[in-house]
């Protein structure tokens, strides 16, 4: 497969023009059929002048995690009335849109085809340069939406599918630092949050218990004490706290595994945090850590590593709440970015289940080994 992104001059906008962008966004790659449209100022100012957001909590709630089917039906029958109210909201039709732009991966298959074709249809309509979007690539750049912030910037990313630690240096430039080599933090808040019987989605839940627990009760295990480097693992807490779980008789002791699950989870992301930014700091003279990702959206984990930022000389910044999950804003901004450097992408563009940020960096050290099981990323 060829490249997903060219330069096209004669489709794409002029950077040198001079004037805002005005893009509209769609994100399937999950349980969300999200559109946006965003307007990005020739100074790099983001304003949302729309987002709309399908949840599908209710569809999956039942199986205790999202089907992927289920999910993809959904998508196709609500993408249209969302992409609708999105225009309607936004108060503009599509003659005044700039570009198009479409989640192409990562994510489940089925659904990021759904928003990448519908995205596809959009612009080959009404003649508009199209730009297929790196899910990762939208949250990397949704603190853009909350205010002005220049490149570079240490990002971590941390949400049910993914756990990454990037040197962000600006669109389609960012290096992998670390990863996780197994779960993901978000997927272990929701996986321990189930076997808890708090219900889905996991994370929320098991914040909110947590709120009235003790951890110090319980001692979990710490991963990768040994390795100096910024990696992450989730799957040994995963696995140990769901066999605590089996033996809480009360609330009271549920209420205190929570605690410990989430302070074990702020912990492990603020040791990598930490390495990281000494890492980062011999390199460049802004020092800026931004989280963003559906855990993000965790006030504890967030605290914690807003502390860990300040620790360590760090400005912190995190996308507003309703940015930090799944959203097609960030998508819509990211589009709007690339467009504004000449970048789309050609209309034949594929899904990607998979895609790493720095693909570079996954084909000489992939973090996970052919046939071992692990993170999306």
């Amino acid at each position: 497969m060829g490249a997903d992104y060219s330069s096209e001059p004669g489709a794409a906008t002029d950077p040198g023009q001079g004037r805002a962008l005005t893009v509209l966004g769609f994100e399937t790659s999950c349980d969300e059929t999200a559109a946006s449209v965003v307007r990005l100022s020739p100074d790099g100012e983001a304003a949302v002048l729309s987002s709309v957001i399908h949840s599908q909590v209710e569809d999956h709630a039942a199986f205790g995690g999202v089907v992927p089917e289920i999910a993809a039906r959904s998508h196709v029958e609500m993408i249209d009335g969302v992409a609708r109210r999105a225009m309607a909201e936004a108060g503009l039709d599509y003659g005044a849109l700039d570009g198009v732009a479409a989640t192409a991966g990562p994510g489940l298959i089925g659904g990021v085809m759904v928003g990448l074709g519908f995205g596809k249809a959009v612009a080959l309509a009404r003649g508009l340069p199209f730009v297929g979007v790196n899910h990762l690539e939208g949250h990397a750049v949704s603190a853009r939406l909350a205010r002005r912030i220049a490149y570079p910037f240490l990002l971590l990313l941390v949400s049910g599918g993914h756990c990454q630690l990037l040197e962000v240096r600006g669109i389609g430039d960012m290096s992998r630092l670390g990863t996780t080599i197994d779960d993901a933090a978000g997927e272990a808040f929701d996986k321990i949050a189930k076997a808890m019987g708090l219900g889905y989605p996991g994370g929320p839940a098991l914040e909110k218990l947590a709120a009235t627990g003790d951890g110090a009760r319980f001692d979990l295990p710490r991963a990768l004490l040994g390795r100096k480097d910024c990696d992450f693992s989730f799957s040994g807490l995963k696995t140990a706290a769901s066999r605590l779980a089996q033996t809480c008789e009360t609330d009271q002791d549920r209420a205190d595994l929570a605690d410990a699950v989430q302070t074990a989870i702020a912990r492990q992301l603020s040791e990598r945090s930490a390495r990281a930014m000494r890492d980062y700091a011999e390199r460049h003279a802004q020092k800026l850590f931004v989280v963003a990702g559906g855990v993000a959206a965790n006030r504890t984990v967030r605290a914690v590593l807003e502390k860990t930022a300040a620790d360590h000389g760090f400005d912190f910044l995190a996308p507003p709440m309703a940015y930090c999950t799944d959203n097609a804003a960030m998508i819509a901004l990211a589009g709007a970015e690339r467009l504004a450097l000449g970048l789309t992408s050609d209309i034949d563009m594929a899904a990607r289940p998979r895609w790493p940020l720095d693909e570079a960096r996954a084909l000489v050290d992939p973090a996970h080994k052919p046939g071992r099981k692990g993170a999306k990323a």
